[in-house]
């Protein structure tokens, strides 16, 4: 068999066609439904508590922090009150010794002291008056909570939420293991260490990212249609989405639990990396057997390891060491030169990253998929920067772009289950089920939109928003086409359905996002202690 005919061949075990869209889509419908009836079904479908929006009138100085994956970013988001706002932030990468750490501790200790860097950098005087403030708490004179930083925690892992700023790990992802944080409420593990060095922080909201993307895109989406959805497609992937109270039938029996219910809907978290764990419906390649045995959590997040950027390229390393060791095709390696249309022998050097686990990052299936040179020049480039690969032949860099094309044609196809079911099972095509209009709010400058983000056809209050973030849904070539094409595949939704859809890039939503929780939260506190009811306006 020639290369093209078993490149073709692999490529093809990736595929999936409107059939298994549809199928995905009706369990995936099932879940989110046996979610929001009971604690501990498959997908978590979690209460955030958020039931409010920000009108944009709101001022001050927030602080929002934000573990969503291998780096930590520590940002203050200044408000100005006509719904702009300015950004200061850092980012630091995580050590991978603290991501599988023996104690929560080590982790939370260190995400403390990037708080007090980060203030001592770009806040010095409020960082020192606030630890002499702290010093001395005693002193009639001395620390005054409303002079604290007020911080909202983007947490962008499976937590057991039960009220605004408190929620339990359930379980890491994204390759995070320290199981002495498991069962724990996070907020209280920073807010102990952030204590210890006398920070003026109060941990104010725990927020997913979903739920700031959500947030964030309400706050800047263009015209006067709310939000119904906050998706993230990069390390990892989650949704988080606008749902009616009366359809969330577990908040009867969660206990302690204080929240408005006056807007008649809340924000919940879906977790749906965890769709499908049994395999019942996703697809299975022997690549996705393989990683997932290999993998810190094996048997669950099964959705996201077919679609988030922490795995895709891992899935492309173990399809071309596949094809490498397969007799008989001729894949990166040659007989001899003269077989070579680059007349040379192409050779793999034995501490090539194609060896490693994890040694192939999905920057490189996105960089490879772009390239439309006559010669894939630029593929023939990355296998030799990244993975030591020289003098690799025409077909060979043809054989890896077949490859990582189906690779994310499968996960942006897979995305679009999510995507559907969410629209379809709030009824939003049907616009009379679900009021979700809010006051336009801008912030001096357009989010990125998708070029399929306004339609002329489509009546604004017809308009179904979605915002989305992360490196694969905003660098993967062709990631929203592919998308849109399961969605016109559904029927329920169809090509009409789909432009209604309205999809666009929510900037920041981990920081500005989780910062208008932190204020939300802020808020309902001072309400609270003044005995008053806490003004909210509503998601819908």
């Amino acid at each position: 068999m020639s290369l093209m005919e078993e490149a073709r061949k692999v490529a093809a075990e990736f595929e999936y066609p409107a059939e298994a869209v549809n199928k995905g889509l009706k369990e995936f419908m099932k879940e989110m439904d046996e979610g929001l009836q009971k604690v501990g079904a498959t997908m978590s479908q979690i209460p955030t508590y958020v039931t409010a929006v920000p009108n944009g009138t709101e001022k001050g100085l927030y602080m929002a922090v934000d573990l969503g994956g291998t780096n930590f970013r520590v940002c203050s988001i200044h408000l100005n009150g006509d719904s702009t706002f300015s950004l200061t932030q850092s980012k630091v990468a995580i050590p991978r010794e603290l991501m599988v750490a023996k104690t929560a501790e080590e982790l939370f200790s260190f995400l403390a002291r990037q708080i007090q860097i980060f203030l001592k950098t770009h806040h010095e005087e409020h960082y020192e008056a606030g630890v002499r403030r702290r010093k001395t708490m005693s002193a009639t004179d001395g620390y005054k909570d409303e002079e604290n930083f007020y911080l909202g925690f983007t947490f962008s892992f499976p937590v057991d939420q039960v009220g605004i700023n408190s929620g339990k790990l359930i379980r890491w992802t994204k390759g995070f293991d320290i199981q002495d944080a498991v069962g724990k409420d996070v907020c209280a593990l920073l807010q102990e260490e952030i204590d210890k060095l006398h920070l003026p922080v109060k941990v104010a909201a725990l927020v997913n990212d979903t739920v700031g993307t959500l947030m964030a895109r309400s706050y800047t989406s263009p015209g006067k249609t709310g939000t119904l959805l906050g998706a993230i497609f990069g390390t990892g992937t989650n949704g988080a989405y606008v749902e009616r109270l009366d359809k969330v039938k577990k908040m009867v029996s969660v206990n302690g639990s204080d929240y408005d219910k006056s807007t008649g809907e809340m924000i919940i978290n879906t977790e749906w990396g965890s769709f499908d764990n049994d395999l019942s419906v996703l697809p299975n390649t022997p690549y996705d057997e393989d990683l997932d045995k290999e993998s810190v959590n094996p048997g669950i997040q099964m959705f996201e390891k077919r679609i988030s950027g922490m795995f895709l390229g891992e899935i492309l390393r173990r399809a071309m060491l596949s094809m490498m060791n397969r007799p008989h095709v001729a894949f990166l390696k040659d007989e001899h030169s003269g077989v070579n249309d680059v007349h040379s022998t192409t050779t793999i050097d034995d501490n090539s990253a194609l060896y490693e686990q994890w040694g192939l990052d999905t920057s490189f299936l996105s960089i490879v998929s772009e390239d439309h040179s006559p010669d894939l020049r630029i593929v023939r480039q990355v296998l030799d920067r990244d993975l030591s690969i020289s003098a690799a032949s025409f077909e060979d860099a043809e054989a890896v772009k077949m490859l990582a094309l189906a690779i994310g044609k499968r996960a942006a196809r897979l995305s679009a289950v999510a995507l559907g079911a969410i629209v379809i099972s709030t009824g939003r095509l049907n616009k009379d089920t679900i009021n979700t209009s809010t006051t336009a709010i801008t912030t001096g400058g357009k989010p990125s939109e998708t070029k399929a983000e306004t339609s002329e056809a489509v009546k604004e209050e017809d308009v179904i928003d979605i915002g989305v973030d992360g490196s694969v849904v905003e660098y993967y070539p062709g990631f929203e086409d592919y998308l849109r094409e399961a969605l016109r595949e559904i029927p329920e939704i169809g090509p009409e359905g789909e432009k209604k859809i309205r999809i666009g890039i929510a900037k920041d939503g981990s920081g500005v996002g989780a910062a208008l929780i932190a204020l939300v939260a802020r808020g309902a506190e001072k309400s609270q202690s003044n005995g008053n009811p806490a003004r909210a306006h509503s998601i819908g």
